[in-house]
């Protein structure tokens, strides 16, 4: 049998809370920075997350691992909102942004592009629509792309 990652079994244990809790699971991370591992878990909320709701997140999580004990090794657990400059990863990332600034980071060059910045279109046929205004509408394939951002407008 396929032993499960770590972000695998953090999912299945806080699904059912976040649903109940009306929390939207944006991703988990776990990595290692140096000589520490960190889990992190990363919020959103239709009407806005709060310190509350993350702090409620963390020590729901928090409990709960320490009675399974999935994860072997120590760690630090860090709950919180992806940010305003977020990154789409999901497929309804790209619908629900839809209008919104972005930049899309590229593995390779394209035009002598390295990353390309525009306002979010959609997603069609696994291919980020983007329209760069001066430069026009560009369509990148997903599996392209390293990261694909959300903006901040100061217009």
């Amino acid at each position: 049998m396929k032993k499960k990652r770590v972000v695998d079994i953090v999912e299945e244990i806080a699904l059912p809370f976040l649903a109940e809790k009306k929390l939207e699971l944006v991703e988990i991370e776990f990595v290692k920075e140096g000589q520490y591992r960190y889990l992190r878990v990363y919020l959103d909320k239709e009407d806005g997350l709060s310190l509350d709701d993350c702090q409620e997140v963390s020590q729901y999580l928090s409990e709960r691992l320490d009675q399974l004990d999935p994860i072997k090794e120590n760690y630090f657990l860090e709950v919180s909102s992806p940010g305003v400059e977020r990154p789409l990863k999901k497929d309804k990332d790209f619908e629900k942004y839809k209008g919104r600034l972005i930049e899309a980071r590229l593995y390779h060059t394209l035009n002598g592009e390295k990353a390309i910045n525009g306002k979010l279109l959609g997603l069609k046929d696994n291919k980020i629509v983007i329209d760069r205004e001066t430069k026009g509408i560009i369509e990148v394939a997903k599996d392209k792309v390293s990261l694909v951002k959300l903006l901040i407008n100061f217009d």
